[in-house]
């Protein structure tokens, strides 16, 4: 049989497996395409549903504008911003812990480490990501709140900073991780360039390096308080389950996922206001996120270099 047979029969046999391959796979993934918008899609019917159950029972303007938050007083009182103020604390906090440290991680892994601390130091980072974050809870409350109050007598039992302080913690790897990640495929070139050019390397990593990878940067920023801001157990074990809408971080206070693990614990009573609630908490805490993802795409594709 000659080479042209050959190489014919090879291409037939090729196509035949090929034509079978190409009309199955499709299917399969648009079967799982399919599921998760069905999810999507379930999960936004069942919050705008329900919150349009509580809202005709609270009016929309009370919710949003009243800073007063308490759902087991008579009729209740439904003003979301004290779980608004209770979220932005621990998230605030977080971040300004979170933040420098993951990004000065991030520098020095991509930028100092060698490649053999590199691949010590970053598996052992990234260990932070896969502790549970009840146990994050317990450090914070039998930990990092006695320093505290070690050092300033104004600290409770419950406050904003010790369970900021660890949700900052929880959500370095994240940072440093995906920063470094971003630092790490700026080509060397550039780097080699600035070098060249007489720059230092501190100089390299923050007036060349940073600004190359600032769109990932900013993603791992975006990301890491999207996670803090949908932190549950932390908050709901080291902050309390106090609505507090002050600006006080010593207080004790509770975030919008602390009361829904509260009220789903089985204190709401099923066609209740305090039922209903928990789906217009949940939603008010849908766009929280859906904003910061927005704004996430948003940067990334505005401060995106391509090489």
């Amino acid at each position: 049989m000659s080479n042209n047979n050959i190489r014919e029969q090879i291409v037939k046999n090729t196509r035949n497996k090929s034509n079978m391959f190409e009309r199955i796979i499709p299917i399969i993934l648009l079967l799982i395409t399919f599921v998760s918008v069905v999810a999507t899609i379930g999960i936004l019917y069942t919050l705008i549903s329900q919150s349009f159950e509580f809202f005709s029972r609270v009016p929309i303007t009370d919710f949003l504008t009243s800073t007063t938050w308490q759902p087991y007083v008579g009729d209740g009182e439904w003003g979301i911003w004290a779980l608004i103020m209770g979220t932005m604390k621990i998230v605030v906090i977080a971040a300004i812990i979170a933040i420098p440290i993951g990004l000065g991680a991030a520098i020095y892994l991509s930028e100092y480490a060698t490649d053999r601390v590199r691949r010590i130091i970053k598996p052992i980072l990234e260990i932070l990501a896969g502790i549970p974050t009840v146990v994050y809870g317990f450090f914070a409350i039998n930990f990092v709140n006695p320093i505290l109050q070690s050092i300033y007598d104004g600290f409770g039992l419950y406050n904003a900073v010790s369970a900021g302080l660890v949700v900052g913690i929880m959500i370095i790897p994240m940072i440093a991780s995906l920063s470094e990640d971003a630092m790490s495929s700026v080509p060397q070139a550039m780097r080699e360039g600035s070098l060249g050019m007489g720059a230092t390397r501190l100089e390299t990593a923050f007036r060349v390096v940073v600004p190359a990878a600032f769109s990932g940067i900013i993603a791992s920023f975006v990301l890491a308080i999207s996670r803090a801001i949908g932190e549950t157990m932390i908050v709901s074990i080291a902050a309390g389950s106090t609505p507090n809408a002050s600006f006080d971080v010593t207080e004790p206070l509770q975030t919008m996922t602390g009361f829904i693990v509260q009220i789903t614990s089985g204190d709401a009573a099923f066609g209740t206001n305090l039922y209903y609630s928990l789906f217009a908490v949940g939603m008010s805490l849908f766009v929280m996120t859906l904003i910061m993802n927005i704004i996430s795409a948003w940067l990334t594709k505005r401060f995106r270099e391509e090489y």
